[in-house]
């Protein structure tokens, strides 16, 4: 499931639109970060298999910074899952219209957000069954692309490779331009911390998420930046294909358009499982926010099959309304749906990190075991915390992504006041 929520529109969209702001650039960014998430994953790892729980980071913060901090984080992250889940519906539809036409793109995100609204209140052992199948599509479709891309630069099929002629400048848009990039980047990995949330639902959580964790990230790292380094040697710098859709302009460019007609189908089908899980991450978010009292109680009311339907539902809502946008503004509402998820990661990643730090001195502190640990901590976790607060003074600098990164701290500290307000209120 942590694989179904990753490998999703910031790959399959974003990463073109990286490239195109950061130039070669971007696959040093994709490494940076890539990094950085390889070490937010192992430090959530070891707060997870400590201590289960479907609020997963959300109830980290909590316990590590107070309830204010741990009611942000959830309904912060609960946006940001119901704005990715949007986004992904709307490029899966653009997609499939690309392909087959039959339905403007508006009525094919209607068809999808019904769909998988339907699939995420039938239960979890269905849904995690289906997404298992769909999740190792995707894998199975990355690691052709990665194969294809290379034979084509090896020279071992019947087009010229471009060896390197296509690496340009390296920051061909300075530095304001990698910045812009590296929220894309950002989105790009976003969706793999759900791993934490889903776990709580096994039958061994602690055993489950350690082994989850200790195999899944590597996966992505290469993915992601394998497939970044594929599309910039192939793809000339300023080709529209970067941003409209990379994947199948490399394979076009290959001379390989058949397959990249058949891929086009694969990355609707990637795409609307990252939108599946996403919905699911966001329901139990909900869930878990209404079982400690900082959501209405009626987010705990589940199903006869133990689906928290109230939740459900109400984490679709951001994905029907994007159906009446789409209409109304076309092909602008994905773009700006995918700009405004990166800063809210930022935090995310943040909030996992300083937890991380302050439960592991206690744990210390208390002498309590711990049954998976963060590499090389302190030292490791702080630099951690140093490499994604550079992220975010260089955002600072950049115009372009300043007014996104003060909205969302704007944002994050009105949620937290909203929670320690609501705290204060349950112990009157």
């Amino acid at each position: 499931m942590s694989l179904g929520s990753a490998i999703g529109a910031g790959l399959f969209v974003g990463s073109g639109q990286g490239i195109a702001l950061a130039g070669p650039a971007a696959l040093v960014s994709y490494a940076v970060i890539g990094l950085i998430i390889v070490s937010v994953m192992r430090m959530l790892g070891e707060l997870a298999a400590a201590d289960p729980n479907p609020g997963a980071f959300s109830y980290y913060v909590g316990k590590a910074l107070g309830p204010g901090a741990g009611f942000m984080m959830g309904w912060l992250w609960w946006i940001q899952m119901t704005v990715v889940a949007a986004a992904e519906a709307l490029a899966a539809a653009e997609g499939l219209h690309g392909l087959v036409g039959w339905l403007p793109t508006w009525a094919w995100a209607f068809v999808f957000m019904t769909v998988f609204s339907v699939l995420n209140l039938s239960g979890a052992a269905h849904f995690g069954e289906l997404e298992f199948w769909l999740a190792l599509i995707k894998v199975v479709f990355i690691v052709v692309f990665l194969c294809l891309g290379a034979a084509y630069l090896f020279g071992w099929l019947s087009e010229p490779s471009p060896g390197l002629s296509n690496v340009g400048e390296l920051m061909p848009h300075g530095v304001g331009g990698v910045a812009a990039a590296l929220l894309v980047i950002a989105f790009a990995f976003g969706g793999i911390e759900i791993i934490a949330v889903a776990a709580a639902e096994t039958d061994d959580p602690g055993p489950s998420v350690t082994k989850a964790i200790r195999t899944i990230v590597w996966r992505i790292l290469i993915f992601y930046v394998g497939s970044v380094l594929v599309i910039l040697l192939v793809l000339p710098a300023g080709d529209d294909r970067l941003e409209s859709g990379p994947f199948v302009g490399v394979l076009e460019q290959a001379g390989l358009p058949a397959v990249a007609s058949a891929i086009g189908a694969v990355i609707v089908i990637a795409l609307l499982s990252s939108m599946n899980v996403n919905l699911y991450g966001a329901s139990r978010m909900l869930f878990s926010l209404g079982a400690r009292h900082m959501a209405p109680r009626a987010a705990m009311r589940t199903s006869d099959n133990g689906v928290p339907w109230l939740s459900v539902l109400a984490s679709v809502v951001v994905g029907f309304l994007v159906v009446p946008a789409t209409y109304v503004w076309g092909g602008q509402v994905l773009d700006k749906l995918l700009s405004l998820v990166g800063s809210t990661l930022l935090v995310t990643w943040l909030a996992i990190t300083v937890s991380q730090i302050v439960l592991r001195r206690r744990a210390e502190r208390d002498g309590t075991v711990l049954p998976m640990k963060m590499w090389g901590y302190p030292y490791l976790s702080w630099l951690t915390f140093a490499g994604l607060a550079g992220i975010v003074i260089l955002g600072l600098t950049t115009e372009s992504v300043r007014g996104q990164i003060i909205s969302t701290s704007v944002l994050a500290v009105l949620l937290c006041v909203a929670g320690t307000l609501n705290h204060r209120r349950l112990q009157l």
